[in-house]
């Protein structure tokens, strides 16, 4: 599954494994149909920018859901802290924007909508993440020179 997994997303970045449309692709993989809403109270548990126009955040250790955008979220990728707005402790899909916090630019940012919420299976997510990254590190010794002999 990892090596069919790896060839679907290509060869990545060497900094990250992959490139972001990489990593979007593996997320949208692990969503679910889209919902309206989520529940929200007021604090994220985590957060990965998935490039500049989606998203991924946990509400608890074992929920997330996918957030995408429907044009680019200027310093999302970047950004060191974001939340997002809710309607009575629930974030709603075409109501509620994500708003980028912090960072070097002063400058005010436009909130950036949310088009669609999707549930992710995060075991499923994690499970694959596990094995993109023993697949690579396979990879790497697949690929490295055998040890030097006395």
């Amino acid at each position: 599954m990892a090596a069919a997994l790896l060839a679907i997303l290509g060869v990545g970045c060497a900094t990250t494994g992959l490139t972001d449309e990489q990593e979007l692709a593996l997320y949208r993989a692990h969503a679910g149909e889209p919902v309206k809403s989520f529940t929200f109270l007021g604090q994220l548990n985590g957060w990965t920018p998935l490039g500049d126009t989606a998203l991924a955040v946990w509400t608890r250790p074992s929920e997330a859901y996918l957030l995408e955008l429907p044009g680019r979220c200027m310093d999302l990728d970047t950004a060191p802290a974001i939340t997002v707005t809710n309607q009575g402790s629930r974030v709603y899909a075409k109501f509620d924007d994500v708003l980028v916090l912090g960072g070097l630019r002063n400058s005010f940012r436009m909130p950036c909508r949310i088009d669609t919420i999707r549930p992710l299976d995060v075991k499923a997510l994690r499970r694959a993440q596990k094995q993109l990254r023993e697949a690579r590190a396979a990879e790497r010794q697949a690929g490295a020179p055998p040890p030097a002999s006395p």
